[in-house]
């Protein structure tokens, strides 16, 4: 029930009915009708029925002339006069207050009728109609209804009064306004309700009750129209408009770009490629999501999404924009989405991924689900089975992303102990491919020679993906000419040892950013009567430097430089020997002491033999935190799983000079070199060990600066092997499907329960495409992440734009007099630039209209020809099937490449800047 004003129509009619008294009825007869169970007041109520207001004395007065039995009587009633009903005799409004049996009494319809027919009604006055309703289940009169104030967006100042039953729908509220001010059927409008705090509120949904809405009379209820621009009045402009840009713009719908509100790239290439499915567009834009709008799916969110996602649409395709601004579209999904709150950046795969579903939950025309059992195919045919599965899909999801992007493929698993077959069908939404992965790796290390005349050498080296730290030594022999037995790997990471590598290790565990430094060690020696055993000593470079307190008694050790791996006789080893032996070690990057750097002072000290530098023996006793930087825990060394034979010139044949000064001291300390190890027992017979020994080497600052060469120690040179690139063979599309539909074997992280073994198996899987939907997504899996590693593919897969054909891969029988239902062309592409940390997302599409493909990047369009579009970029590709394309639009008359609009093309992955 919507009433504006009194019905001019009904005051009319009641004007023109003048008591007819040869037509009026005995005065027992009009008492037994106007009473009667089944027209009069004893009638019960009926919801949606109509009833009428009489004002109490005239009734009474009635009542009083029927029961006198004179139709003479000057009791006689005259005309209904409902005056004391009514506030104003202007307005027709009700008095607040009225109580039924002492200001009014309600008759229906019919006995309404009866007593106008009979008396008449007051010149001027309306019928009081009034609905029954069902209000908390009870059946009542709806004597006042809510009172609106309807007003438009743009005239706020000038409301219209209609009353509507607290049953009526916001529907209903919207139609009248629509009516009041002239709303043209292709305008679309929407509703907002002025609360008790003076803010404004969405009508959202417009199939909820009056009383649902929580509408009250008096209440402000605003209607707004959708500018042609897509945008809505009471919104800010999103848009982005320069200063030669005037209001009037207009462009091809569609070629419209979205502003990059920071690292939302992967956000504006989903959108892109979205807004470019025809259908869907399609769809937004004749308003067709407005009948299916769903407010009720727990699954959902409220239709929030799909109308944010509409009002994208409806400004990129109004032709009214160069640019906009998504931000209320990445605030929804933020909300919704708590993964993609603030600007990090995503993978545009996975935003696609979230929108289709919550675009199909928002859209779902299911408004209950039921639940549906999943049926296993138990040895029944394939077509029924699929059959059925796809038909409980639909009972629970029936959508316009179901429509256009669900298909249906079959899963067999085998049990690989009793041989239980278990076969079912299952709809997708996309198809993730993987890549056909090489089984090499490329690593890059650096080589540190036991010659220290020898700069470190960067090496690129090939070893298979699934090797063992042997093959990496086995793989730098071939370039070096040192044995594999003589080199052991290390992890550096700030100026320590993270982890030293035993050969029998899995390469899985490097990661491609890890310095890897490959140290050359002393090889094994044969066992005989002159055979001695070598250790290897994990060497660190730390300098002391003065603390910031009073009187500087406090020193403070950093670390610095590369650590070494150095091998060292055990049957020398002594504190002075090993001295010696780092001296020559460092000796292309340290200076030694001339002559005339020799130290004149005591000596008594000079000569004395402790003045070798020992543990303990460290100027200002004490071994402080090298600094900030923190590492792991290192693998120990076994210090006997070496045999090294040192024939060099070493130390051990220089001639000692006792006056000579020392560089450095020498301290024991543990695998993060911070702190001390009593590692160490000297006696008559050398040092022996108790567990790894870890040795740093400690320079004063002046010593330093004056015979540590920075420079030089931090020199490389590259081995030819760096400019070796592994060539990576293109691969078609067709063989990334093959591969998806290959048999694969289940991880262990993800077995099987089988029902006829009674536990989980790791049983062999298969995926067959059984139906394809309208637009087909395909998602090339180009990042690849293990327990070690991640990596990204930027292997160059070569796709046809037009007649990808899937004949081969859809088992269905197929319908051989429609081969389009196989055939597909491109529409768009999601192309990732740049490498796992950083990167940036842009698109290619066809513009449904025009048949121009354009390159979206961010706010920036551009027109592209096709043979621009297959890159190494390409990450999802959206094909739409061709008897759909046939079916939205007639073909072209001809099927060349359209032409090239301008000479902008997409930047190189090279030269891309990323975000």
């Amino acid at each position: 029930m919507a009433a504006v004003a009194a019905d001019p129509a009904a005051v009319d009619a009641a004007e023109d009915r003048e008591p007819q008294r040869k037509a009026v009825p005995g005065l027992e007869s009009q008492r037994r009708q106007i009473k009667s169970s089944e027209s009069g007041r004893e009638r019960p109520l009926r919801a949606g029925e109509s009833w009428f207001l009489v004002e109490q004395h005239w009734y009474q007065q009635w009542e009083l002339y029927v029961q006198g039995g004179d139709q003479d009587s000057s009791t006689f009633p005259g005309c209904i006069n409902n005056a004391k009903l009514f506030e104003d005799q202007v307005n027709w409004r009700l008095k607040k207050g009225l109580v039924e049996g002492e200001d009014y009494v309600l008759l229906p319809e019919a006995a309404w009728h009866y007593l106008v027919s009979w008396y008449g009604l007051e010149h001027g006055q309306p019928p009081i109609e009034r609905k029954v309703v069902e209000l908390l289940s009870i059946q009542e009169v709806e004597v006042y209804p809510v009172e609106l104030l309807l007003v438009q967006h743009s005239d706020m100042d000038t409301p219209c009064t209609a009353q509507f039953s607290h049953t009526d729908s916001v529907d209903l509220v919207l139609r009248t306004a629509r009516e009041q001010f002239l709303v043209s059927p292709q305008e679309e409008t929407r509703l907002w309700v002025k609360n008790a705090e003076g803010s404004f509120e969405r009508l959202c949904n417009t199939r909820v009750t009056v009383l649902d809405a929580a509408l009250k009379t008096g209440q402000l209820v605003v209607m707004e129209t959708r500018n042609k621009d897509g945008t809505w009045p009471s919104a800010q402009p999103h848009t982005t408009k320069s200063a030669s840009e005037d209001e009037n713009f207009q462009g091809q719908p569609g070629i419209c770009g979205l502003t990059n509100l920071g690292n939302t790239c992967f956000m504006n290439s989903a959108l892109q490629c979205l807004s470019n499915v025809p259908q869907l567009t399609e769809y937004f834009l004749k308003n067709r999501y407005l009948e299916e709008l769903n407010f009720c799916n727990p699954l959902g969110m409220k239709g929030e999404i799909a109308e944010a996602y509409a009002d994208l649409v409806k400004q990129a395709w109004s032709g009214h924009h160069r640019s906009i601004v998504p931000h209320v579209f990445k605030t929804k999904v933020g909300h919704f989405a708590s993964q993609f709150l603030g600007y990090q950046q995503h993978d545009s795969q996975e935003l696609l991924s979230f929108l289709l579903d919550g675009l199909h939950e928002d859209l779902n025309r299911v408004k209950k689900k039921e639940y549906v059992e999943l049926c296993d195919a138990a040895g029944r045919p394939d077509q029924e089975v699929a059959q059925e599965a796809w038909q409980n899909h639909k009972r629970r999801n029936d959508s316009v992303i179901v429509d256009t992007f669900h298909g249906l493929f079959k899963s067999t698993l085998v049990c690989p102990d009793c041989g239980n077959v278990s076969v079912t069908f299952d709809p997708f939404c996309y198809l993730s491919v993987p890549l056909p992965v090489s089984h090499k790796r490329v690593m890059e290390v650096f080589f540190v020679s036991m010659d220290p005349r020898r700069k470190p050498e960067q090496h690129r080296l090939v070893v298979p993906k699934k090797g063992k730290i042997s093959d990496l030594c086995v793989a730098l022999a071939k370039h070096t000419g040192v044995s594999p037995e003589r080199m052991m790997v290390a992890d550096v990471f700030s100026h320590r040892f993270y982890k030293i590598y035993q050969l029998e290790e899995s390469l899985s565990s490097i990661l491609d950013r890890d310095d890897i430094f490959i140290y050359e060690v002393s090889g094994r020696s044969a066992i005989g009567e002159n055979s001695r055993e070598d250790v290897v000593l994990p060497i660190y470079l730390r300098e002391r430097t003065p603390a910031r307190d009073y009187n500087n008694s406090y020193y403070g050790l950093m670390l610095f430089g590369h650590p070494l791996l150095v091998s060292v006789p055990r049957d020398r080893l002594s504190w002075d020997a090993l001295y010696h032996i780092l001296l020559y070690r460092l000796s292309r990057y340290v200076t030694r002491p001339s002559s005339d750097d020799e130290d004149d002072g005591d000596e008594k000290d000079l000569e004395d033999k402790d003045n070798i530098p020992k543990p303990g023996h460290v100027a200002g006793g004490s071994s402080q935190d090298p600094g900030p930087e923190q590492a792991g825990p290192s693998s120990g060394v076994a210090g006997g799983s070496r045999a090294p034979v040192d024939n060099s010139a070493g130390p051990s044949h220089w001639p000692q000079r006792a006056r000579r000064k020392h560089l450095f001291t020498l301290q024991t300390v543990n695998s993060n070199g911070t702190s001390d190890r009593s590692t160490f027992n000297e006696d008559t017979h050398g040092v022996s060990f108790s567990s790894q020994p870890y040795i740093a080497i400690d320079w004063e600052p002046e010593m330093k600066k004056r015979y540590y060469d920075e420079v030089e120690a931090e020199g490389y040179v590259k081995h030819d092997c760096v400019g070796y690139v592994l060539k990576k063979a293109p691969v078609r599309l067709q063989e990334c499907i093959e591969l998806f539909t290959t048999v694969e074997t289940l991880e262990k992280e993800n077995p099987w329960y089988c029902p006829s073994c009674k536990q989980h198996q790791l049983a062999t899987k298969k995926l067959d495409l059984w139906m394809l939907p309208e637009t087909l997504i395909i998602h090339l899996k180009r990042f690849s992440y293990t327990k070690f590693s991640r990596e990204k593919l930027d292997t160059l897969v070569e796709f046809p734009i037009r007649d990808l054909d899937f004949s081969e891969f859809v088992i269905k029988p197929q319908n051989e007099s429609a081969p389009e239902l196989y055939k597909y062309d491109l529409i768009a592409v999601s192309n990732h630039y740049g490498g796992l940390r950083d990167g940036h997302y842009t698109t290619f599409a066809c513009n449904k209209d025009s048949g121009q493909w354009h390159y979206f990047d961010d706010s920036s369009v551009s027109p592209v020809t096709e043979n621009q579009i297959e890159s190494k970029a390409a990450y999802v590709l959206f094909y739409q099937r061709q008897d759909v394309a046939r079916r939205l639009q007639p073909q072209p008359a001809s099927s060349d490449p359209p032409a090239s609009l301008g000479s902008s093309s997409p930047p190189n992955s090279e030269f891309m800047d990323v975000n």
